[in-house]
């Protein structure tokens, strides 16, 4: 097991990876008030677990699902926060997924302006991603992650033990952000293309987990609430899989996120900020996770979307984080005119 500080200015974390972390909660929370939000999926698989663990612990089941990421769920965990009578003392432990761990994160941040959070990710994409480093969020009007916060949890407790019950598909779903890293760091990309036969062993994703946070972790050291421009790197592949996510739906974020970086890793090649044969070695990568990029109907309208992504800040330009070379990107910002007209030109002609 191997022990990774996040030492931000607001709140420094410590995230444990490796066999054995998450029995490191029986020592965190001896002796404190806890409360656990968890969604029925989790809670169907781990309640007998959650009882040995949490004991006496109240738990809050949310409904499992992107769909659920919203206000109602949000403010029916805080009902529950209430009714358990937490205080400024007790600790919220996010036992789930991405989806949990975000809307518990900002409930944490939220119940009398802040308690104790400790993120238990059960999912690899939480555990690689979005357990560390505090973002929170709901879904609102049908735009992602546009209500939430920066709250670091205390602890992150990313033990490989979960991912034994997980679907190959969310193993693939965490495997884009594991992708997206390599894009940023040379060295878990030289690991991921020596290991390309193996991505989906669970003894090679318990290896780069550690190498992912620990890359993440030193991205958020330097940028902690995206101020200085360095954070939104971690986008690479999201504005367009945000938009693609959002109107389409039925696949995950992680699916997503690798379409999303296939579409820019030509866009990219076209504007001369990659070399062509660094953005076929990414492709190739990226088709070794998902297999066949698909096609989209009405993928013009899909990537309008996008103008709704945070990281804009003009209202008719969309802005693009972009693989560079190895380790390396550029941000890119192209009118909505420009952008929609390549998205259906690779997804109309190239794919």
């Amino acid at each position: 097991m191997q022990t990774i500080e996040v030492k931000t200015k607001s709140r420094p974390s410590t995230v444990y990876c490796g066999k054995g972390a998450a029995e490191k909660a029986r020592d965190i929370l001896r002796g404190k008030d806890v409360f656990v939000v968890t969604d029925a999926n989790v809670f169907r698989l781990y309640e007998k677990w959650a009882g040995d663990m949490f004991g006496d612990a109240p738990i809050c089941v949310v409904p499992a699902g992107e769909r659920h990421k919203n206000r109602g769920t949000l403010f029916a965990i805080l009902d529950k926060m209430l009714d358990a009578r937490l205080n400024r003392g007790s600790v919220l432990v996010a036992l789930g997924g991405g989806v949990v761990g975000d809307m518990a994160g900002l409930a944490a941040s939220l119940y009398m302006r802040g308690i104790h959070a400790v993120q238990v990710p059960t999912t690899l994409l939480a555990q690689v991603d979005s357990s560390v480093g505090g973002k929170t969020a709901i879904d609102h009007r049908g735009v992602k992650n546009v209500i939430g916060a920066f709250y670091q949890p205390e602890y992150v407790l990313c033990d490989p033990m979960f991912l034994h019950t997980l679907p190959p598909r969310e193993l693939r779903c965490g495997l884009g952000e594991i992708v997206k890293t390599g894009a940023l760091d040379a060295d878990i990309l030289d690991k991921l293309e020596k290991n390309s036969d193996r991505l989906f062993d669970l003894s090679f994703m318990e290896d780069v987990t550690a190498d992912c946070v620990r890359f993440k972790a030193g991205v958020v050291e330097k940028d902690e609430c995206e101020r200085n421009g360095l954070r939104k790197c971690l986008n690479m592949g999201h504005t367009t899989g945000h938009a693609l996510e959002l109107f389409y739906g039925r696949r995950s974020h992680g699916e997503y996120v690798l379409i999303g970086m296939y579409f820019e890793s030509i866009i990219a090649e076209r504007k001369g900020v990659c070399s062509r044969v660094y953005a076929e070695q990414l492709r190739a990568l990226i088709q070794k996770v998902i297999g066949r990029i698909p096609k989209f109907r009405n993928i013009g309208e899909a990537a309008r979307v996008a103008l709704f992504d945070k990281k804009n800040e003009g209202k008719n330009e969309v802005s693009l984080i972009l693989p560079k070379t190895r380790g390396g990107f550029a941000e890119a910002k192209l009118s909505i005119g420009d952008y929609v007209g390549m998205i259906e030109e690779i997804g109309g002609g190239v794919l």
